[in-house]
């Protein structure tokens, strides 16, 4: 993945999350937002993402506060249609916080494995990701082969684990493909991850399962930003996952390798 020679300062960086809608006015509706944070309330475990959420959040006035919080969406209840938003300052917070723990896992050499259900938005950014821990000695993780899930392949690529179906990269919210990795590695007498960084059920799977995880989420995907409040995930990055061009999150993936001293 091409990533600039000079890393975008924060100011640089908003104005570019900005411009480019990873951040502030995002393309998900409000409403769309609102209908996720009452089908998780209701218990609807597409919406989990591998999580046990108990009956802790079934208020969805108490998901709406969270995602206020953390992401940055309108915090007024009686707003229920039209544009919402991510707040870029926190966007980047959670990058620095992310930078932290990459920081750490080069200094430690950590086994670290990547997954994305998103593929069209994400993948080069924890692709490149991978090469800068690479370099600094950490063992980005190879999966078992031969795995399957949710009728197909669990495939890697470029160091990223995903779900491919049909020669098609699958977006996928189901945390079904990381428990088939997890549940491999442990039958294989293989050592589990000391890190994880993914997002949507890749991520929520293995912070359930205890793995310190760095997980991306978008607006309308709350589950990932309740574990981080309840400290079961480290730290959950807040963006549009899938703006127009996978391009525009070079920037991002810039700031965030300089952050932890990996650029």
């Amino acid at each position: 993945m091409p990533i600039a020679a000079a890393a975008p300062s924060r100011a640089q960086l908003i104005d570019h999350l900005v411009r480019t809608r990873i951040a502030g006015d995002v393309a998900t509706p409000r409403e769309n937002n609102l209908l996720h944070y009452r089908r998780l309330a209701n218990g609807d475990r597409h919406y989990w993402f591998g999580l046990e959420l108990g009956d802790r959040w079934a208020d969805e006035q108490d998901v709406l506060a969270v995602m206020a919080e953390r992401c940055g969406v309108s915090d007024d209840p009686d707003h229920r249609q039209g544009q919402d938003t991510i707040d870029p300052e926190l966007t980047v917070d959670a990058l620095d916080r992310a930078a932290a723990v990459l920081r750490k896992a080069a200094a430690d050499r950590q086994r670290v494995l990547f997954a994305t259900g998103h593929p069209g938005g994400l993948l080069d950014v924890h692709r490149a990701t991978a090469q800068a821990l690479r370099t600094r000695g950490c063992e980005i993780m190879v999966i078992p082969d031969g795995l399957q899930a949710d009728d197909g392949m669990v495939f890697q690529f470029g160091d990223v684990a995903m779900l491919e179906r049909g020669a098609t990269l699958w977006h996928t919210h189901s945390p079904e493909p990381m428990a088939a990795v997890l549940n491999a590695l442990e039958r294989t007498g293989r050592p589990r991850p000391d890190l994880v960084v993914a997002d949507h059920g890749w991520a929520g799977c293995a912070a359930q399962r205890a793995i310190p995880t760095v997980g991306f989420a978008d607006c309308n995907d709350p589950a990932l930003f309740l574990a981080e409040s309840e400290g079961t995930l480290q730290v959950t990055i807040p963006l549009d996952d899938h703006v127009r061009s996978p391009r525009h999150y070079d920037p991002l993936t810039a700031y965030l390798l300089a952050a932890a001293e990996l650029l």
